[in-house]
């Protein structure tokens, strides 16, 4: 629901869980587009949330979690290997 960006089936902020398994469905093999998508609805609520009280947007950090760090934490083309592990490549000198 916006501008106040809550979930129109549960009233939780949105992305809510049943929201964010409908975005990586829908985007499935495509996370770039899925980046793209959120960080648009991320600069928009910002925006919106704003508007509607600007004590109370949130920090950044929070707001970004909110919408582009949880796909970050779930796309396993986004995650970067620890050195060692199976799959890393050393860096060359």
């Amino acid at each position: 629901m916006r501008p106040i960006w809550l979930c129109r089936a549960c009233g939780q902020p949105w992305p809510c869980g049943r929201a964010k398994l409908a975005l990586v469905t829908e985007y499935d093999g495509n996370p770039i587009s899925l980046f793209l998508y959120l960080a648009r609805l991320l600069h928009d609520a910002i925006d919106d949330l704003h508007k509607l009280n600007p004590t109370t947007t949130g920090c950044a950090s929070d707001m970004f979690d909110r919408f582009l760090g949880w796909p970050a934490r779930h796309t396993r083309s986004y995650r970067v290997p620890e050195i060692g592990s199976p799959g890393s490549e050393e860096p060359e000198a």
